[in-house]
């Protein structure tokens, strides 16, 4: 049997084929457009980033956005629209014109944030439309140098023995890390304190100075202090061990359930874009994350790529919202 991640890679490995035996001038038209002489594209594509400019989501958007402007001649704008723990930027995605030319490019909270948020205003399923996934990525339990346990089960062992003593820390509340580390707390029976940092870069801070000892964080942003020995890794979230570390064992081996969910990046049009648009885009996204200088740049970005069809990451989004969901309600997280 084919592992998830496997899965996904062959389904990715199938746009690539169907972007191989599509029309090589790349143009799209539809009937349900209003225009059939109209190419597509034939203006500017807007990509809708929900976060900070800088970060990995930002720097993947660029990546496509650059190529998609060299292969169609057509500008790519990346509109950074932050706030709200991704709401923002999502709610404006949602409501956009249904013409193809506002994408969102999201990640994980996309199915998570509906669990956490009250009246959040959209739906994550209905309102849009899936493109591509785009690539995988991964959270680890990291402690800092100094830190007795090593593994996880000595972490475990530690922290039963000392309830209360040692917090952990996350890249922001309601995040997968915070997530996670709340379904750990339930699943082994644990009592410790949540830290929520303002991002990842200061939780790596202070895990590599002590400050605080354990912690959730990506693999992409640990990954300089994990080869450098100022972190150490424990386990990794995933159905399996990641090709970035690979030594890393995963929850799941260590017998804890709940840890299965990838983390993703994905692009989405706003709900009734017209197929052929949908994919003409996810055709290029395929092609482009497999040419060797931008998947080495993904993979620069601790990022492993994926360029997956509509139908394939519709399918990882209603799997992920229905086990996030799941879990966020059974750890009893909300916020306002």
């Amino acid at each position: 049997m084919l592992t998830p991640c496997l899965q996904r890679l062959r389904a990715a490995m199938l746009g690539v084929v169907l972007a191989a035996t599509a029309a090589t001038s790349f143009a799209a038209t539809d009937s349900s457009t209003g225009n059939d002489s109209e190419p597509y594209p034939s203006r500017p594509l807007t990509i809708v980033v929900p976060s900070v400019a800088g970060n990995v989501n930002d720097a993947v958007a660029r990546l496509i956005g650059q190529e998609l402007t060299r292969t169609w001649g057509q500008p790519v704008i990346v509109d950074n629209k932050p706030g709200a723990g991704t709401t923002t930027g999502t709610k404006y995605v949602a409501r956009a014109a249904r013409d193809g030319y506002t994408v969102l490019l999201t990640f994980t909270a996309h199915v998570q944030n509906p669990s956490l948020y009250p009246r959040i205003g959209y739906d994550p399923i209905t309102d849009f439309t899936p493109v591509s996934e785009v690539a995988i990525s991964s959270t680890i339990l990291a402690v800092s140098p100094d830190f007795p346990a090593r593994t996880l089960p000595e972490v475990v062992a530690l922290l039963k023995a000392n309830p209360g003593k040692y917090p952990y820390g996350s890249y922001g509340a309601g995040t997968t890390g915070h997530i996670l580390g709340e379904l750990l707390k339930r699943e082994a029976g644990l009592q410790m304190e949540h830290v929520a940092y303002k991002g990842g870069a200061p939780l790596a801070t202070d895990l590599a100075a002590g400050h605080v000892k354990l912690g959730f964080i990506a693999v992409g942003t640990a990954l300089p202090l994990l080869q450098g020995g100022k972190l150490v890794p424990v386990a990794i979230a995933g159905a399996e061990r990641s090709a970035l570390l690979p030594k890393v064992p995963t929850f799941r081996e260590a017998g804890y359930k709940g840890f299965e969910p990838d983390a993703w990046m994905g692009l989405l049009f706003p709900a009734g874009v017209p197929k052929a648009r949908v994919e003409a885009l996810s055709r290029e996204v395929a092609r482009i994350v497999r040419l060797p200088e931008v998947a080495k740049k993904m993979q620069d970005l601790n990022l492993v790529p994926v360029g997956g069809t509509p139908e394939a990451f519709a399918a990882v989004i209603k799997s992920d919202r229905d086990k996030w969901s799941r879990i966020i309600r059974d750890v009893g997280i909300t916020l306002e």
